[in-house]
């Protein structure tokens, strides 16, 4: 009787758990007798290995890839993994049988691991996760809005890209604070201030029953209006464009605006606070929708003010010089870069001002923070370089652990989207048009008998906005986006609703369930699905440390549709409830469980509801 064959007792698991260290998993097994293999067989001292899973079309487990050796072993691939295969065989009770295609050693592990494994994930209520043991934290930053303006689609992909991001860095075992910097000063703000005040007639969010945001949102399109109307008059009256740009009235005044709320003039700051406000209150309906929170707030409007600060300091130091217009620069051409301004001439500060002295105001208020983690667009990439080689010419060690997590911008299928000429989808918009394309769809396949009105949006609302974050997150964040709502809520396919009927199926496997399928129970042998599905589960830890270590929830993503295909084969391919063996029934629904549990423990770090029925 061959390994694969052998019915696993309670003596074999003793026998088993003896003879291996139960802390480690089969990649350290694997990898520590691989170490000590090319020690013997080749007098060669290697300290990494190359593991990946072994592919469907292959016989196997798990693949060590036998190339990453060839810079230490010399000689053919395929008699070097045979060799190791041998070994293996040889030295790891685990190990059963090995085969070896060109470069890649597929090694086929015993029933026994796969099951152990599956008890100790099935009694692990938080399967995959790290607890934290240290105080170091990363601080992840994401949506950082103007307050000029309401949440729109590309400020969607951030936020659930940086929340996402967030959860997942908690997930693999390190502490996690979230925060955001609102954008709340600067020529932008002052655009919609300055719009309100000549055409606004004192409305407010009350008056007109609008979202504040949207309200203020509706200025900033107002000062674009009236100013690009001024640029053409000027043109008209002889003036080149250029100049017309520059001297349009609305602008001088704005740019007046700024230099009084810089001043900290009465009248000027009070509308500042006022319409903030409204912004504000409006930005905190759209998190609460769209299912997002945060730990710290920082201010552009109190953090700009310890940018000057470093800025002066700068000067003093030689990192920064001034130009015959009293405008302050950074001169990075040694660095390959550019000169970069970091305060105007007449005192004003820029965005790299704000960001200095955000930075370093986030060290002095959370010292543990050992990293940061900043969501921004693709389009500042060289912002972000400039930053944190200015942090790093100030003396900041800590500069060297900061990341951009930089992220491909979101088109829709009519085209690009801009703020100012009032062509964006407002992000509340856009939940809504998800909510009423998952109603309509559903209303189409008809199976919501026995739904209450409640429980029919309730469920329209997960489906709509799981389909919306789920299309968002499968991407690689580097990548672009030509995002279609209609596509993203289709129920076949790599979408969040295919993966949220899944886990409702298995919901409703358990419902039926008249059995006590709690026990643990013997299993002679692994059907061919049974192993598959087990594999795909027992790569869930590895698949959050990997998403970890890129800030790609798209792995995540990806690894829970991968499961879910997994499971979707399993489940057509053999009998569950209708199983006669009594200990494989219960084995198979105790596996679909675990499964379920699994897509809504990734779906959690993907900020994604799963429901118990659809």
């Amino acid at each position: 009787m061959s390994k694969s064959n052998l019915e696993i007792t309670n003596q074999q698991k003793l026998l088993f758990l003896s003879t291996q260290n139960k802390t480690m998993n089969i990649k350290e097994i694997l990898h520590n007798t691989i170490v000590k293999a090319v020690k013997q067989l080749f007098d060669k001292d290697i300290e990494t290995t190359d593991f990946q899973s072994t592919r469907k079309e292959f016989e196997g487990d798990i693949t060590f890839v036998v190339f990453s050796l060839l810079s230490y072993v010399k000689g053919n691939p395929v008699q070097i993994g045979t060799q190791i295969g041998e070994y293996l065989v040889k030295n790891v009770d685990l190990v059963t049988k090995f085969n070896v295609v060109k470069g890649f050693l597929n090694i086929s592990i015993d029933n026994s691991h796969h099951l152990e494994n599956f008890y100790n994930a099935l009694a692990d209520e938080n399967y995959g996760f790290v607890k934290s043991t240290k105080e170091e934290t990363t601080m992840v930053e994401y949506s950082s809005p103007n307050t000029n303006k309401p949440l729109h689609l590309g400020h969607v992909r951030n936020v659930l890209l940086g929340y996402s991001v967030a959860e997942i860095i908690k997930a693999s075992g390190k502490k996690v604070l979230k925060t955001q910097i609102i954008n709340d000063r600067g020529i932008h703000i002052c655009k919609s201030m300055l719009a309100w005040k000549r055409f606004g007639n004192n409305e407010t969010p009350e008056s007109t029953g609008l979202k504040g945001d949207k309200l203020v949102g509706n200025y900033y399109v107002k000062f674009d209006q009236e100013y690009k109307k001024q640029i053409a008059k000027l043109i008209d009256n002889g003036t080149d464009k250029e100049t017309a740009k520059k001297e349009a009235p609305i602008l001088i005044e704005a740019q007046e605006m700024l230099k009084k709320w810089e001043a900290g003039d009465t009248e000027t700051v009070a509308l500042w606070s006022k319409m903030n406000q409204w912004v504000y209150d409006g930005f905190e309906v759209t998190y609460k929708e769209i299912g997002v929170n945060f730990d710290a707030l920082y201010y552009e409007s109190n953090t700009y003010l310890l940018g000057k600060e470093f800025v002066k300091e700068g000067l003093q130091t030689s990192v920064f010089y001034k130009k015959e217009d009293s405008s302050v620069w950074c001169d990075l051409t040694d660095e390959g870069l550019d000169e970069k301004i970091v305060l105007r001439s007449d005192g004003t500060a820029v965005y790299m001002t704000q960001d200095i002295g955000t930075a370093i105001q986030r060290i002095k208020d959370y010292p543990n923070v050992n990293s940061l983690v900043y969501t921004v667009g693709n389009e500042q990439d060289y912002h972000f370089k400039v930053l944190f080689l200015i942090l790093k010419k100030l003396g900041f060690e800590w500069a060297d652990n900061l990341f951009h997590l930089s992220y491909g911008m979101v088109d829709l299928p009519q085209g690009k989207m801009k703020s100012r000429e009032g062509t964006v989808v407002d992000a509340d918009d856009l939940m809504q048009e998800m909510t009423d394309t998952a109603r309509e769809i559903s209303q189409e396949l008809g199976k919501l008998e026995g739904y209450d009105n409640q429980e029919k949006e309730t469920l329209y609302n997960t489906i709509g906005k799981g389909a919306l974050k789920y299309f968002i997150l499968k991407v690689d964040p580097k990548k672009r986006i030509l995002f279609d709502p209609k596509e993203s809520i289709d129920f076949n396919g790599n979408t969040g609703p295919f993966i949220q009927y899944t886990y409702a199926r298995i919901q409703s496997i358990l419902r039926k369930a008249n059995f006590d399928y709690s026990q643990k129970v013997t299993i002679t042998k692994l059907h061919d699905k049974e192993k598959s599905v087990l594999k795909q589960l027992a790569e869930y830890p590895d698949a959050i440390q990997l998403a970890a270590k890129n800030y790609s929830p798209a792995i995540i993503a990806n690894y829970t549709y991968d499961l879910v295909k997994e499971y979707n084969s399993f489940y057509q391919t053999v009998p569950i409830l209708s199983c006669d063996d009594l200990d494989t029934k219960i084995f198979r629904t105790q596996l679909s469980k675990k499964i379920a549990s699994t897509i809504k423990s990734a779906f959690t770090l993907l900020g994604i509801n799963v429901p118990k029925r659809m």
